[in-house]
């Protein structure tokens, strides 16, 4: 069965929605189908970011307005479906650290310290950074920690052009001394 015959079967199961307005969805079908490809990149979520969003429109039928413009009204319903499910995923997706001292937190997803080999790189790495000057290893280690270059600035009172560049010359720097680990 195709997803407009689908969406023809769910109106038509619907008694509560009129003519013209199961008309205007059906007219708009197409365009959405459109519109959720554009959102998702993904044939299958697209289809059912479609189907929620004519669902959604057809239980809020009592809610539209008649001198609304229904087009835009079925389109803003899709975009925030699409971000209310974007939200959903990313927050199913955060880690959260229940140590006792937040260590995980850290660490990259994949930060090779489960190998003897990923041990002693980080190990080799922390000497390497431990030789820099402190106006090379702080504005580095807090770049590596998930600050932004405006907050290393705003903490170490340096404009943001001298951040980047001490950053830049440190990773020149340990690609230099770590070259024999490539």
């Amino acid at each position: 069965m195709s997803y407009l015959s689908e969406t023809t079967l769910l109106l038509t199961n619907n008694m509560k929605t009129n003519n013209s307005f199961q008309k205007k969805i059906l007219g708009l079908q197409a365009n959405l189908l459109s519109f959720a490809y554009q959102l998702t990149s993904n044939r299958e979520e697209a289809h059912d970011l479609l189907q929620d969003t004519t669902l959604k429109a057809l239980d809020n039928e009592e809610k539209f307005v008649d001198n609304v413009n229904f087009k835009g009204w079925v389109f803003t319903i899709m975009r925030n479906i699409f971000i209310n499910n974007y939200r959903q995923s990313v927050k199913k997706a955060t880690v959260i650290d229940q140590s006792e001292d937040l260590f995980h937190l850290n660490l990259s997803q994949d930060s090779g310290l489960s190998t003897p080999e990923g041990s002693y790189a980080v190990k080799e790495i922390s000497a390497a950074l431990n030789e820099f000057s402190d106006e090379y290893r702080i504005p580095f280690n807090l770049y590596v920690a998930g600050y932004k270059y405006s907050e290393i600035a705003e903490k170490m009172n340096l404009p943001i052009g001298t951040v980047k560049t001490r950053i830049f010359v440190a990773r020149q720097k340990l690609r230099e001394q770590l070259k024999d680990f490539r």
